[in-house]
C-alpha cells in the first residue's frame, strides 16, 4: 500500500510539473488582444488578431456553428451579435486563464486556454466555463490566429451570492 501511495504521489508531482509549463508570451499575445478588444466591443481590432486568409476557421456555439475563409471573423461577429439580440444577451465578457497546453512547430502553434464567458440574459447574470483552442501561424509581424474553437457546456445562472 505504501508503494502505491508513493507511486500516486510521484505521478501527481510529475503531472503538476507538466501543467506548470510556461507559454511564450508572444504566442498568447494575439489571443489576449483578441479577447481584450472583443470585451471592449472593438471588433475591428479583434479581427486584426486573425489571419484574413482562406484557412481561417472559427467553431462556436452560435448558429451556423462554423465560419471559414477571409471574412470568417466578420461573419462570426455578425452572427454572434444577431444571436445576442435575439436571445436578449448583453454585457458579454470573455476571460481566460493561463494556457494549459501549447505546442510550437516552426511557424505553427496550438494553444489551449480555459475560458469563462459571462453575460446578462433577461436580467439574469449568466456564466459559461469552457476551453478555447487556438491554431496560430507566425508571420513577419508576429503570431496571428488562424482558427479557434469554443468548447464547453451551456451557460448557467450565476447564484445570487456569487454575482459581482
Amino acid at each position: 500500500m505504501r508503494y502505491l501511495a508513493l507511486g500516486v504521489l510521484a505521478c501527481l508531482c510529475i503531472g503538476g510539473a507538466v501543467e506548470a509549463q510556461t507559454t511564450d508570451p508572444q504566442l498568447v499575445a494575439p489571443i489576449q488582444t483578441f479577447l481584450d478588444t472583443f470585451n471592449k466591443g472593438d471588433m475591428a481590432s479583434a479581427a486584426a488578431t486573425h489571419a484574413a486568409g482562406a484557412d481561417l476557421v472559427i467553431v462556436d456555439e452560435v448558429a451556423p456553428f462554423l465560419w471559414r475563409g477571409p471574412e470568417a471573423f466578420q461573419t462570426w461577429a455578425a452572427d454572434l451579435d444577431r444571436d445576442a439580440k435575439k436571445r436578449g444577451i448583453t454585457d458579454q465578457h470573455v476571460s481566460i486563464g493561463p494556457a494549459t497546453r501549447s505546442e510550437v512547430d516552426g511557424d505553427s502553434a496550438y494553444v489551449i486556454v480555459p475560458a469563462v464567458y459571462s453575460f446578462m440574459q433577461g436580467g439574469a447574470a449568466m456564466r459559461e466555463t469552457a476551453h478555447m483552442t487556438f491554431a496560430l501561424k507566425k508571420t513577419a509581424t508576429g503570431w496571428l490566429i488562424h482558427g479557434w474553437t469554443w468548447t464547453g457546456p451551456k451557460a448557467k445562472k450565476v447564484p445570487a451570492a456569487s454575482k459581482p
